[in-house]
């Protein structure tokens, strides 16, 4: 399968039709009088949020989109048909951005929400609407009006309350596998994780959370390098952002170094984003001594007062609990705060819209970037181009 994570459509409303001049004609009535009927109006282009779709391939091979006409008028005031709308099934968690005013549409957050983004063209006027005293037989009729057509910029951000940041085999697939049913490709190489994955965490009997997985992040990230900053837009709907770090990283390198690099790759792919809460957890923690592991924390902590710092092990289970435990309270706590407090909320908001903004400013330097790369009169894609942010999976 293909798992495509944006797209550009063409969206084109159907044009009303045109209004009918007709005068009646029935024997034994003479000057009937005008009888002819307006145009239908044109059908509209209306996405939909399915939450069976989790991919926007179909638009990669279907990207223009085409509503009804309006029917023309006719005779005995019978008014055109109008055209059928269009209805284009969307991902849940689909943005909608207008690509020559980059202008945010819509946003597609809950399974059913409709949103027409296309109008049809007003239908145009037969001769009977423009009857009068004084003009008993008018020839005038207008015709129907067009439709709008845009090209639309369609980006997909998965729905999560918390989101997984690391580099390439810092656990971060091993965790989402073992507090929830998700199950990633796990390996002992780096970037296994090709796609991003969703898991459903369980918190006691009747308490959940969502968690999102992306491929790993490395030096130079912002710039295109890696794949983990392709998906880095998933993370945008995330209330927590989790930061793992490998506490004896096979490479031998600095924790400490790996999270600033991490920290510094995040802030310029999206300084909003980086706004957002981050945890600190350290993983893998069976694999060193209680001591180096409690060093490790208590360095966490004065580098980063102000994020908690925790110790796992997804292999024994250690500290899995009170990490799920704390992010269900806190999850829950900002849910709560954002219904009972319109400051916070309104706050939240902005920082929801920045966030957007941040993701597609990099998605227009990455087309930048494969636009230049690319040879002239070559349809081929020059050496070193990131490509369309394309993943193919085998099933």
């Amino acid at each position: 399968m293909q798992f495509i994570d944006e797209a550009t459509i063409r969206v084109e409303a159907g044009k009303g039709g045109g209004g009918c001049l007709s005068f009646r004609r029935e024997k034994y009535i003479a000057r009937g009088g005008p009888d002819g009927g307006d145009g239908g109006i044109g059908g509209s282009i209306v996405l939909v949020a399915d939450a069976a779709l989790n991919t926007l391939v179909d638009f990669r091979f279907q990207p223009l989109y085409r509503a009804d006409n309006g029917q023309p008028g006719s005779g005995r005031n019978k008014t055109g048909a109008g055209g059928v709308d269009k209805r284009v099934r969307v991902p849940v968690g689909t943005v909608v951005i207008d690509d020559e005013t980059l202008e945010t549409v819509g946003d597609f957050t809950v399974a059913g929400q409709e949103m027409p983004v296309a109008i049809g063209g007003h239908h145009g006027f037969g001769n009977t609407h423009f009857k009068s005293s004084t003009n008993r037989a008018p020839r005038r009729t207008t015709p129907g009006e067009p439709g709008e057509h845009r090209v639309l910029r369609l980006q997909l951000k998965l729905l999560a309350d918390v989101g997984l940041l690391g580099l390439p085999n810092a656990g971060k697939s091993t965790l989402i596998s073992t507090v929830s049913a998700a199950r990633p490709k796990i390996a002992d190489y780096p970037f296994t994780t090709l796609v991003p994955s969703l898991g459903v965490v369980s918190v006691g009997t009747d308490s959940s959370f969502v968690m999102a997985d992306i491929p790993g992040l490395i030096e130079g990230a912002a710039e295109g390098a890696g794949l983990g900053v392709q998906f880095l837009r998933h993370l945008a709907r995330t209330r927590i952002l989790l930061h793992l770090l490998d506490v004896a990283p096979v490479e031998r390198t600095d924790p400490l170094a790996n999270a600033r690099l991490i920290d510094d790759e995040l802030s310029r792919y999206s300084p909003a984003l980086a706004e957002r809460p981050i945890w600190m957890v350290v993983s893998k923690s069976d694999l060193a001594e209680t001591d180096e592991v409690d060093a490790l924390l208590a360095e966490l902590r004065r580098c980063y007062p102000q994020r908690p710092c925790f110790a796992i092990s997804a292999a024994t289970g250690a500290g899995l609990q009170q990490l799920t435990a704390a992010l269900m309270r806190t999850i829950a706590g900002i849910a709560l705060e954002r219904e009972q407090n319109a400051e916070f909320a309104a706050a939240q908001a902005t920082l929801e819209a920045r966030i957007t903004d941040d993701v597609l400013q990099s998605s227009l330097r990455r087309q930048a970037r494969r636009k230049k790369r690319r040879p002239r009169g070559s349809g081929e894609v020059a050496a070193g181009d990131d490509g369309p942010d394309v993943v193919t999976v085998s099933e």
